[in-house]
């Protein structure tokens, strides 16, 4: 049995739910417009090219958590999964899900999309196993900070690491799957490493090194064969 790890945005789905998340709020009304459109898409352009500060983002993206209690978070989720969420789940990257599935590997989705956001996404997914951004959380309410180590670029090592320890499991044989530069000190990491719909610079690195390419934009079984 191997690890079979997968970056969730712009990988297993269409779009990246940290963004859409942002956008859907503006939409709603519930931040200041203007202001958090420009400064969500400012942040998703440095997430691109490699200049996002974590720390800078994640203090504004877990503001609005921190505004609101849990129950009516909770309601707006429910409404963004179906809204949003739903029309970027892609029919390829259930077939690859369920192709690790079937030969008996486990399951993992690590992102650095904070874990309000994704648990619900990876539940729909069929994937127990999530590691992401944790928003720290004081008596049953959002604080507006993280907890622990971002899950980002080298702090997904470090996250993946802890949770192998605590799992007792290894990386032997293991696989990961992703579309981001940023994801590139885990994919030197495993095992088999695999670019899915990569970004230029991912693309470079993997045809330098080798890796297989794949896309999963697209229903045809053949997307999945790595």
């Amino acid at each position: 049995m191997s690890l079979a790890i997968f970056d969730l945005d712009n990988t297993l789905l269409g779009d990246d739910s940290d963004y859409l998340w942002g956008q859907f709020l503006v939409r709603k009304g519930l931040v200041d417009g203007e202001v958090y459109a420009r400064e969500n898409q400012r942040f998703y352009e440095d997430y691109k090219t490699g200049r996002l500060d974590i720390h800078e983002f994640l203090a504004f993206s877990l503001k609005p958590l921190s505004e609101h209690p849990r129950e009516e978070l909770d309601t707006l989720h429910r409404e963004f999964m179906q809204e949003v969420i739903a029309p970027v789940m892609l029919p390829a990257a259930q077939l690859l899900l369920e192709k690790h599935r079937a030969q008996g590997d486990t399951l993992l989705i690590i992102t650095a999309t904070n874990s309000f956001i994704t648990r619900p996404i990876a539940m729909a997914l069929g994937v127990d196993n999530l590691i992401a951004t944790e928003p720290e959380v004081v008596d049953g309410r959002f604080t507006g900070r993280v907890s622990g180590t971002p899950c980002f670029q080298e702090g997904k090592v470090e996250r993946l690491k802890d949770w192998l320890t605590v799992h007792q499991q290894n990386l032997a044989g293991s696989w990961f799957y992703s579309d981001s530069h940023n994801d590139l000190p885990l994919l030197e990491l495993v095992t088999h490493p695999v670019a899915v719909d990569p970004d230029e610079t991912l693309a470079d690195h993997a045809a330098a090194r080798g890796w297989p390419v794949i896309t999963l934009r697209g229903e045809v079984p053949e997307a999945v064969e790595a």
